[in-house]
């Protein structure tokens, strides 16, 4: 059977860190690249990080049927998960591991059904996201504010995922994760 592992959290939450550290440890799992109409940020390569494309192309793949989900996060600016991108990876033999927003996370599950294990990353607190955020230094405070607002929003749909694992302690939380990934390959 086809598998797909999804990840969300709210954004600062470590769930980038969480599926670095699954990609390294389990050869199994190939990462899906989401399409973006966002603008590229710091190093980000396209093809890698993002498939990243005008908000007139990513309407007009909505009308093609080419996503498996996407959604409109702020006014156009999109993202989404391309079919063709999962069945890439499929044919390569391998898992398919995501890396997307809440309600994407939800909308694949439901998408996959049983051939996903769904895993909620969640933040000790707000407070210690905002930190997080503002430690990153790559937004400003007004955009800080909107994430910490959007992200207890987001939080309040974790029970709607598989697993809900607390990043309180990167190393703990890397080994938890570790644990399910691994037992969700061997099904």
């Amino acid at each position: 059977m086809n598998k797909v592992i999804i990840f969300s959290a709210p954004s600062g939450s470590g769930k980038t860190t969480l599926v670095k550290n699954c990609l390294e440890n389990f050869p199994a799992l190939a990462f899906s690249v989401s399409c973006t109409t966002r603008n590229q940020r710091g190093t980000e390569i396209n093809g890698v990080d993002y498939h990243f494309i005008s908000a007139e192309d990513f309407r007009k793949k909505i009308t093609e049927d080419a996503f498996v989900e996407y959604e409109e996060v702020y006014e156009n600016m999109y993202y989404g998960t391309l079919k063709a991108e999962v069945e890439r990876i499929w044919k390569s033999g391998k898992t398919v591991i995501f890396d997307v927003d809440v309600k994407g996370g939800i909308s694949l599950k439901e998408y996959f059904s049983e051939q996903a294990l769904s895993i909620f990353i969640m933040p000790p607190s707000v407070a210690e996201l905002e930190l997080r955020l503002i430690a990153r230094g790559t937004d400003d405070l007004e955009t800080i504010k909107t994430r910490v607002h959007k992200a207890a929003e987001e939080m309040t749909f974790k029970n709607r995922f598989d697993v809900i694992v607390v990043n309180n302690d990167l190393e703990i939380a890397k080994k938890n994760i570790d644990q399910l990934v691994g037992n969700f390959l061997k099904l």
